[in-house]
């Protein structure tokens, strides 16, 4: 629930813009853009859950690390 992905295919949404967030969660609940498990949970989610679900991911502080050489 923190906004990173905890498997590799998953994307991390913690950070993400909270315009791109809303824009993608509105594409599943749509149909505009599918995937098996997104638009089952999108299908669910009224237009005030996904501007505070939006609110809430883009508020989280990523930082990002180099790996060490």
């Amino acid at each position: 629930i923190d906004g990173i992905a905890k498997i590799p295919i998953a994307p991390h949404i913690a950070g993400e813009s909270q315009i791109y967030l809303q824009t993608q969660l509105k594409a599943f609940r749509s149909g505009k853009r599918q995937h098996e498990i997104m638009s089952i949970i999108a299908s669910q989610l009224s237009d005030e859950d996904i501007s505070d679900l939006s609110a809430w991911y883009s508020s989280i502080a990523i930082t990002a690390t180099m790996p060490a050489e």
